[in-house]
């Protein structure tokens, strides 16, 4: 059987063919490889270059690759934070014709890293506690999505910081199912995979010294069950408020909101007595502030950073001339969001030099600027301005910021302070 790659860009299959497929993947040469941190996989998977990006390749049989490829597409269309899957390649043979294991292809998540990577050095309890944050954050939206996980674990997931807390993104689906919707059964079988999968897993850091000594696996395993709970009723919970309260509705979307969710669609109905009202989120969305951002500015940044920036971006606007809200004279919101991108976010990441930025995005080196602006102006007593600040920041923050970005350094654990 000849090679065969099964790619989603009709471009990739040409640059994908330069890698040694003829070869076992863990046999690969050095000068196709790239030497990034790799979490526990029952797989063999490797990082490679091809062309200008960094694939992920794993060795896996025919139908778990096909599988897997279409469950990370149907994710991908849902909005779901997952592995961009980029190709399946079968057919493989050595140089005597023996056939090798099949491989899915998927892009490496730039700025991101495995659990492992991040525990290399010792987390501190709030730490670890935002990353069951953002791991519960994730099971919600999939079963949201109506996808059952099957092996939720840390292991399964990368982490990526977002502004001061993480964005966890599924790594393996290999296990998963996307349905229409999940029952109750279906979600508490993920949950309790989750708390044994995660309960154990910091035991074996716990065991190898890696773990903090005030952190108990146990009960932070235990941990997401309790923020997936508390997470999951606010966003599917049956209200109902007087009639005279209508107000509350907007309330609750607003707290919907704030969690990082947008109600699409909404059921409401009124008691026989006609005194009470009945509201009930029918559709909820996550990434309101990320779409919000995107709508205004064209920026595209995670949840936490795009809700850092539109708060940035509101209190410029108010300090505008032309500001006026509900003025059809005034300036309409776009036009004013352009204009901040134009005159103060570009402006800003310019003055970063290239070389000290690491992995970071525009949106953090952004969000980390504002961080030190208040940082400065809380010692100064005053407003230090974004000039001030960022001749600070490149002179005395990043240097140290760099030399941290390497796995398991304090950076890389989010323990790094002005």
């Amino acid at each position: 059987m000849a090679l065969q790659i099964s790619a989603t860009n009709p471009e990739q299959p040409a640059v994908l063919l330069d890698l040694p497929w003829n070869t076992p993947l863990d046999q690969w040469p050095e000068d196709c490889l790239v030497a990034l941190p790799r979490g526990i996989s029952r797989h063999v998977v490797r990082f490679a270059s091809a062309g200008a990006e960094v694939m992920a390749v794993k060795e896996i049989s025919e139908r778990g690759a096909v599988r897997e490829f279409g469950l990370l597409r149907d994710l991908h269309r849902l909005g779901i934070p997952a592995v961009d899957p980029v190709a399946v390649v079968t057919g493989r043979t050595d140089a005597s014709g023996e056939p090798l294991e099949p491989a899915l292809i998927t892009r490496h998540l730039k700025g991101s890293l495995p659990y492992r990577s991040m525990f290399e050095s010792t987390m501190r309890p709030s730490t670890v506690k935002r990353l069951m944050d953002a791991l519960a954050v994730l099971l919600v939206r999939l079963h949201l999505a109506g996808f059952a996980w099957g092996d939720c674990s840390l292991s399964n997931a990368l982490f990526r910081r977002d502004a001061g807390a993480y964005a966890a993104y599924l790594v393996d689906a290999e296990t998963g199912q996307l349905q229409q919707s999940l029952s109750p059964g279906q979600r508490e079988y993920d949950i309790e995979l989750a708390r044994v999968n995660i309960a154990g897993e910091l035991m074996d850091l716990e065991a190898s010294g890696a773990l903090h000594p005030s952190v108990d696996p146990v009960p932070f395993g235990a941990e997401i069950c309790r923020r997936y709970e508390d997470l999951w009723h606010e966003l599917t919970r049956e209200s109902v408020y007087p009639v005279g309260k209508r107000h509350y509705i907007d309330r609750r979307i607003r707290r919907l909101n704030d969690l990082g969710f947008d109600v699409a669609e909404m059921q409401i109905e009124r008691s026989p007595a006609g005194d009470m009202i009945t509201f009930l989120p029918k559709v909820v969305d996550a990434g309101h502030h990320q779409r919000q951002l995107l709508r205004l500015t064209g920026l595209d940044a995670e949840e936490n950073q795009a809700r850092r920036l539109l708060n940035d971006l509101e209190s410029w606007m108010a300090g505008e001339e032309d500001y006026a809200p509900g003025d059809p004279l005034g300036a309409r919101p776009e036009v004013l969001a352009h204009r901040w991108v134009r005159d103060v976010f570009r402006p800003t990441v310019r003055q970063v030099p290239r070389e000290l930025r690491g992995e970071m995005d525009a949106a953090q080196i952004y969000h980390e600027v504002l961080e030190h602006r208040w940082y400065l102006s809380e010692n100064a007593g005053r407003d230090v301005g974004l000039d001030a600040t960022i001749e600070d920041y490149v002179a005395h923050v990043l240097p140290r910021a760099t030399k941290a970005m390497a796995p398991g350094s304090a950076e890389a654990s989010g323990d790094l302070s002005p």
